[in-house]
């Protein structure tokens, strides 16, 4: 497993790498985001990004989106010692995957660098698939094509997608996505769960003229065709 840490707290770097380390991964370490362009010139395979968001020159949020351009599926985490709600929509919206406030355990860090690996494990013997109308999610691959075009989905959306089908049509409520999906529970007043329902919609929706994804008002969200 090959993680990059790109963290300035230099005594934070240096423990955080060292724990990784312990635990059996390489571990890069960088220390501004603009270092982050000489990696992706030459072509470094990373498995799991950690990125905290106010480092010098180019912060983590605008790593972030940099890693997106050129991978949907990476797992992201952020880091950051600022909690608010808008700290977080931002990251969110730049398709992080998952965001931790300092001060944080690293044994919780490592549970959800595993479950984002262990998720990208590939069975390869038989690609499986769900299939619902014209909408097929390889799950082997992460791929899923609508109506025969395919559709690119970041890591975090393919899971809520795949969570919205295994439901079978049955309603999901936001803490039961938040708790399946991110795997943790965050205050259910943010609109983090909105946010990637609309993201969903506009891919999985938007340009076909049967709808997939509904809401129930009070409820919840669930995926099936009417």
């Amino acid at each position: 497993m090959h993680i990059l840490l790109l963290e300035d707290d230099l005594i934070l770097s240096s423990e955080l790498g060292q724990f990784l380390e312990n635990k059996g991964a390489a571990c890069t370490r960088i220390y501004s985001g603009d270092q982050l362009d000489a990696l992706l010139l030459h072509n470094q395979s990373i498995d799991v990004y950690l990125l905290d968001i106010h480092v010098p020159q180019v912060n983590g949020l605008e790593v972030c989106s940099k890693i997106r351009e050129k991978d949907k599926m990476v797992p992201i985490i952020m880091i950051s010692a600022y909690g608010e709600l808008a700290d977080k929509t931002d990251a969110y919206n730049r398709f992080a995957d998952d965001y931790l406030v300092k001060p944080f355990h690293f044994d919780e860090l490592w549970m959800k660098i595993n479950s984002f690996l262990r998720r990208s494990i590939k069975n390869q013997d038989q690609d499986q698939f769900i299939k619902i109308e014209d909408l097929v999610i390889n799950l082997t691959q992460r791929i899923v094509h609508r109506a025969g075009k395919e559709i690119t989905l970041t890591l975090k959306e393919f899971q809520l997608l795949v969570y919205l089908a295994e439901a079978q049509g049955r309603i999901v409520s936001k803490q039961q996505i938040t708790e399946q999906v991110w795997e943790h529970n965050f205050n259910t007043n943010t609109n983090t769960v909105e946010v990637y329902i609309n993201f969903l919609r506009k891919k999985i929706d938007k340009d076909f003229p049967t709808k997939l994804i509904h809401t129930r008002s009070g409820f919840g969200y669930f995926l099936a065709s009417m």
